[in-house]
């Protein structure tokens, strides 16, 4: 399965969610391209936000190498599922759909664990290393949850 996590601007959230379900697809032997991307550039040079390097690293999950890319509609051709953070993303994501296809794809990722409850992930950028904890903490269950899912569909 191919799967895209967009947040505002790639830098934080969607990077974070990336590298963990990176980490659980190589635990589980699951084959998929997993990507994510933003709408806006916040880090001038494209990298990842340094708290959510640090956290991410705590887990045992290197981002560094991650560079911030853009959405653009291309993704809804090379993506099973794409999975945004909050209702902003999801309203920029919804202005560039071309058909029901395509928004059939998106859906918000912690709908994984609390389905149809649309619970955002809180945008950690301004906040402490605790905050980006406690974004870390949010998001992995949903990716365990996918990877769960995707097991019990093969």
């Amino acid at each position: 399965m191919n799967v895209l996590f967009v947040c505002l601007g790639n830098s934080c959230r969607s990077p974070m969610a990336e590298g963990i379900l990176k980490q659980l697809f190589i635990e589980h032997q699951l084959e998929g391209k997993i990507e994510s991307a933003g709408f806006e550039s916040v880090q001038t040079d494209g990298s990842p936000n340094e708290k959510a390097v640090k956290v991410s690293a705590i887990h045992g999950i290197d981002i560094r190498a991650k560079r911030a890319r853009k959405f653009n509609q291309s993704d809804f051709d090379a993506f099973d599922r794409i999975f945004v953070m909050d209702q902003k993303n999801l309203n920029d994501i919804m202005q560039v759909t071309r058909n029901d296809n395509d928004k059939m794809k998106v859906d918000y990722l912690l709908n994984l664990i609390e389905p149809g409850e649309n619970i955002q992930v809180s945008d950690p950028y301004n906040g402490g290393v605790v905050s980006y904890e406690h974004t870390f903490q949010t998001i992995e269950p949903a990716c365990i949850a996918l990877v769960n899912k995707i097991k019990n569909t093969k």
